[in-house]
C-alpha cells in the first residue's frame, strides 16, 4: 500500500527546460517571468529562504524601482552599464515593474523625489508576492540548496549540489554580487561563469560610504557631495548625508564613491557641503564590499549579449542582475536592473523556443 506500481521504463529524466541558480530579485522576478510564460523552471537558492538581500533593501523598506522613464533611468546610470541594459529596461521599465507588483495585490507608496516603495514600507511584501505567485503557479523551488558546479553537456547542462545532480536544458545565473555574504551572496556565479571560460571583473564596493573620524554625529536631509579630480567637478549628487562613528554615509555619499569606483583613476577629493559647512576628504577609504549596497564587476559585459542576456561563449547559459558587471546609483535603480534583465533573459529563451 503506498507504492506506485510503475515499470521502470517509464522513467523519463528529461532535463528541466531551465535551472535558475539564485532566489534573490533576478532570480524570483525570472521564475514568475518564467511561470507566466508556460515555461517550466527549477529554482536553486543557497539560502532557507528567498529573498534574503531584498529583505534588507532601504533599511527593510524596499525601494523597488523609480518613477522615472526608462530613458532617464538609463541616462542616471551612466555607461558602460546604459548601453548594455538599454534594451532590457525599454522592455521592462520602471511603469511595468510597478504594474506587476500592483496586480499582485502590493499597494504602493511614492515618494517625492519618485522612489516607489511598498506602501506598508516593508520589504516582506514584496518577497510575499513572489512566494505567493510561485507557490500558486507550482514552481519548484529548492532553497538550503547551494549550487557547486554548473557543467554543459550534449543536452544542455548539469547542474550539481552536494546531494544531487539536476540535467537542464538551459541555466540562469542570477547569484548576485559579494555584498552582505550572509545573506548568500558569495560570489557562486561569478566562480561558474570563470569556470566556463568567462573573463569577470574585479568586484569592488559600491554605494557605500567612506572611512573617517566624523566632525560629529548627525545627519543632514539636503546635503551637496561631489567627487573633484585635478580640480575638476566630475560628479555630484545632492540628497542625505550622515556622520556616524566610524565614517560617512548616506545617499548623496553612496553615489559618488559609486561613481569614482568605476570611473575615477588616480586621486581625487570627496567634497561635501551640510548645514552650511564644507569639508574635503583627499583619497578617501571606502568601506569593505561586503558591507557595500552592490557589487561593482561581475561577468564582463562584453561576454554576454544584450539582446537576450545570453553567454556569448556557452549556448544556453543566461545571467541577470549584480551576477554581472551592472549597477546603478542608489534609489531603486538596481532593483530595476534585476528585474529587468531577469525579464529578458526569460522572454528570449521562450522566443527561441519557439521557433
Amino acid at each position: 500500500p503506498g507504492t506506485l506500481n510503475l515499470k521502470p521504463e517509464t522513467f523519463s529524466p528529461r532535463p528541466v527546460p531551465l535551472a535558475i541558480i539564485g532566489g534573490g530579485a533576478a532570480g524570483m522576478f525570472a521564475a514568475v517571468a518564467a511561470a507566466e510564460r508556460g515555461l517550466n523552471c527549477l529554482l536553486f537558492e543557497r539560502k532557507a529562504r528567498l529573498g534574503a538581500k531584498v529583505l534588507m533593501t532601504a533599511n527593510g523598506r524596499c525601494n523597488f524601482t523609480k518613477d522615472i522613464s526608462p530613458e532617464r533611468m538609463l541616462e542616471d546610470i551612466g555607461e558602460p552599464v546604459a548601453s548594455f541594459a538599454r534594451k532590457a529596461l525599454m522592455e521592462c521599465p520602471p511603469a511595468k515593474i510597478a504594474a506587476g507588483f500592483k496586480s499582485l495585490g502590493v499597494r504602493i507608496k511614492r515618494m517625492t523625489d519618485g522612489r516607489l516603495f511598498p506602501a506598508s514600507e516593508k520589504a516582506a511584501d514584496i518577497v510575499h508576492a513572489f512566494g505567493d505567485l510561485l507557490r500558486d503557479r507550482e514552481v519548484p523551488l529548492l532553497t538550503n540548496c547551494p549550487v557547486t558546479g554548473v557543467q554543459p553537456t550534449k543536452a544542455g547542462f548539469l547542474v550539481a549540489t552536494r546531494g544531487f545532480t539536476v540535467t537542464a536544458e538551459n541555466v540562469l545565473i542570477a547569484t548576485g554580487g559579494v555584498s552582505f555574504p550572509k545573506t548568500g551572496s558569495v560570489g557562486d556565479g561569478q566562480n561558474f561563469a570563470r569556470a566556463l571560460g568567462h573573463r569577470v571583473e574585479p568586484l569592488r564596493a559600491g554605494l557605500t560610504g567612506y572611512e573617517m573620524r566624523p566632525p560629529r554625529v548627525a545627519r543632514y536631509e539636503n546635503a551637496l557631495a561631489r567627487v573633484r579630480m585635478g580640480g575638476t567637478v566630475v560628479c555630484e549628487y545632492r540628497g542625505e548625508v550622515e556622520f556616524e562613528r566610524r565614517g560617512v554615509t548616506g545617499a548623496a555619499v553612496y553615489n559618488c564613491q559609486r561613481w569614482a569606483t568605476r570611473h575615477g583613476k588616480g586621486s581625487y577629493e570627496l567634497e561635501l557641503e551640510f548645514g552650511g559647512e564644507r569639508l574635503s576628504l583627499r583619497n578617501p577609504v571606502a568601506r569593505p564590499v561586503k558591507e557595500a549596497i552592490v557589487t561593482i564587476g561581475g561577468v564582463a559585459l562584453e561576454e554576454v549579449n544584450p539582446e537576450t542576456m545570453e553567454s556569448r561563449k556557452v549556448p544556453g547559459l543566461f545571467f541577470a542582475g549584480e551576477v554581472m558587471d551592472i549597477d546603478g546609483p542608489t534609489g531603486g535603480y538596481n532593483l530595476s536592473l534585476a528585474f529587468a534583465t531577469a525579464r529578458l533573459a526569460v522572454t528570449s529563451l521562450c522566443a527561441r523556443r519557439r521557433r
